[in-house]
């Protein structure tokens, strides 16, 4: 009996050695076989953030910066005036009637309309008048309110060596002829920058509640010329109207009523740089004429702003300054509105002169003279 458990403890022994012989030799044998690759939902599960160091794949072009984009001039809007002999509006053309040259290269209107369009306008009024003609203005202001319609919009500034911001566009037509009244014109230049018309009573543009301020002597002339800086009051105007009408649905109209009286050495802006800006961005200079304007119509700026923008000139002779706003809103209104695709001419240069011509006789045409391309935005 004592040898049979003897025995069955050795062989108890035996067993249990053998089994862990044969364990590691199961452990050692699954470490050297190849493991199959995992199922794609058990890939879904472990994430992509340990995928994500092997993708290959560049940034997203999302996250590049851009390339500067040139955008060049595909079609041309050209507002055209026409008028018979007496200076009266012609508005009975068709389209086969007019004819556009683009750098003397003949274009093909590809859209035509003679319909009036609203108005988005700067009441640009010179603020640096004599005695007379600032009351004859004063006066009339509240006028130029008759030659607009309720689709138009007004934005009434005043300048003299520097620009007078008002209180901005409206359409409203009583708040405009509210403000309009309440503008007083300066007989002399100021002595420095000014804010917006307001409500206090003024005289001169000064305070009526105390003493006006003395202008100093140095102030009123440079060089016995006016200290007036109409280049830069158009190029302030300009910048009010610039993106004022992204649709084209309207007509950018800035109405300047001055003696075009002007001192190059005051302003900032040159001549050529302000019509550069005026052609740009399609606003056409009206303006309306008092004192030496009426006798130096072929020198002065308001002329020539008129000319080279496309717009017109009217000089007040006999006191008619609320007759004349009236024409030069009708007149800015029904332009015809002219379109073609340049073609034939250097699309590289910056500027493009433009020529209309209608095939009745005896006719005036007013347009602008050119436009400016290839603009980096």
């Amino acid at each position: 009996m004592k040898f049979g458990l003897r025995t069955m403890k050795s062989l108890r022994k035996i067993a249990v050695c053998c089994g862990i012989v044969l364990l590691a030799f199961a452990v050692a044998l699954r470490a050297r076989t190849p493991q199959s690759p995992a199922p794609a939902s058990q890939k879904t599960q472990q994430g992509s953030a340990a995928a994500a160091p092997q993708d290959p794949s560049p940034p997203p072009q999302q996250q590049q910066k851009p390339a500067p984009i040139i955008s060049t001039v595909t079609q041309v809007i050209v507002p055209v005036t026409v008028k018979d002999g007496s200076g009266r509006l012609v508005a009975d053309l068709r389209r086969d009637e007019f004819r556009i040259l683009e750098d003397n290269v003949e274009q093909r209107i590809v859209s035509f309309s003679a319909e009036a369009l609203p108005l988005s306008v700067v009441l640009l009024i010179d603020n640096d008048l004599n005695r007379k003609n600032a009351r004859q203005v004063g006066e009339s202001l509240d006028s130029i309110v008759a030659g607009l319609s309720a689709s138009d919009e007004a934005f009434v500034c005043r300048f003299d060596q520097f620009f007078h911001q008002g209180r901005g566009f409206t359409s409203d037509q009583d708040k405009l002829l509210t403000e309009l009244k309440r503008t007083r014109l300066d007989e002399q230049p100021d002595a420095g920058p000014s804010g917006s018309v307001n409500d206090t009573p003024t005289i001169n543009g000064h305070s009526a509640t105390g003493d006006a301020p003395k202008v100093p002597e140095t102030m009123l002339n440079i060089q016995a010329r006016t200290t007036k800086a109409l280049d830069d009051a158009v190029y302030s105007a300009a910048q009010l109207l610039k993106d004022r009408d992204p649709e084209r649905k309207r007509r950018k109209v800035i109405l300047l009523i001055s003696d075009g009286m002007n001192n190059p050495k005051v302003n900032t802006n040159k001549y050529d740089a302000v019509i550069k800006d005026l052609l740009r961005y399609e606003i056409g200079v009206y303006g309306v004429g008092v004192g030496t304007a009426v006798f130096n119509r072929k020198f002065e700026r308001l002329a020539k702003y008129a000319h080279d923008s496309g717009g017109d000139v009217y000089y007040g002779l006999k006191g008619d300054l609320g007759d004349l706003y009236s024409r030069v809103t009708e007149e800015a209104r029904n332009q015809y509105t002219l379109a073609y695709n340049p073609a034939g001419t250097d699309r590289g240069a910056e500027y493009h002169s433009i020529e209309v011509r209608v095939r009745r006789e005896g006719l005036t045409i007013l347009t602008r003279e050119g436009y400016y391309s290839g603009v980096a935005r």
